[in-house]
């Protein structure tokens, strides 16, 4: 398995992954309001807390760091020079797309996002919303992706056929 640690820029925060040494630290903002998170970090007002913030856990033996954020370019190039190693592409607006053109809009920014990261030496890792009736359209269209964080579908898939057939299905779509 692969341990993610999704966290805040609170130094507190940093100073449990360091300890918890995961493979992947995901940066991503923290709104005390928020149920779950609503959009990506401003990679480039928090330019220089995202690059010490990375430095750090970096120092801290974690090989991969990468920071949660929207399909806007001027925010994955800030996000690509704090030297993060990866980025996160926020996929909620694609989840939540009500309309074919609502989701094909935000499938075509997500594949101009990704294909950046990409020319900018970043892996490409993707989440939120992202269940069993979006994921495949969305697969189909993003290139670059080497991960996706799925978890809460899985989880609430399992409330209704167990945990082993949630991850088994989820596994299974993903891996085609």
């Amino acid at each position: 398995t692969k341990l993610d640690f999704e966290c805040s820029l609170a130094r507190d925060v940093i100073d449990l992954c360091c300890k918890v040494q995961p493979d992947l630290a995901t940066l991503v903002p923290e709104r005390r309001e928020e149920v779950t998170t609503e959009g990506g970090i401003d990679a480039i007002g928090n330019r220089r807390a995202i690059s010490d913030t990375t430095r750090r856990l970096y120092d801290a033996g974690i090989a991969e760091v990468a920071v949660f954020i929207d399909s806007d370019a001027d925010q994955i190039r800030a996000a690509a020079s704090t030297g993060a190693n990866a980025i996160e592409l926020h996929t909620g607006e694609y989840a939540n797309a009500k309309s074919s053109d609502g989701v094909e809009r935000c499938l075509q920014s997500l594949a101009d996002a990704a294909e950046l990261a990409n020319e900018l030496g970043m892996r490409v890792h993707a989440g939120h919303g992202l269940d069993l009736n979006n994921y495949s359209a969305f697969r189909e269209k993003i290139p670059h992706l080497t991960e996706v964080s799925i978890g809460f579908s899985v989880i609430a898939r399992s409330l209704l056929i167990g945990i082993t057939e949630a991850v088994c299905e989820m596994k299974k779509l993903v891996n085609g």
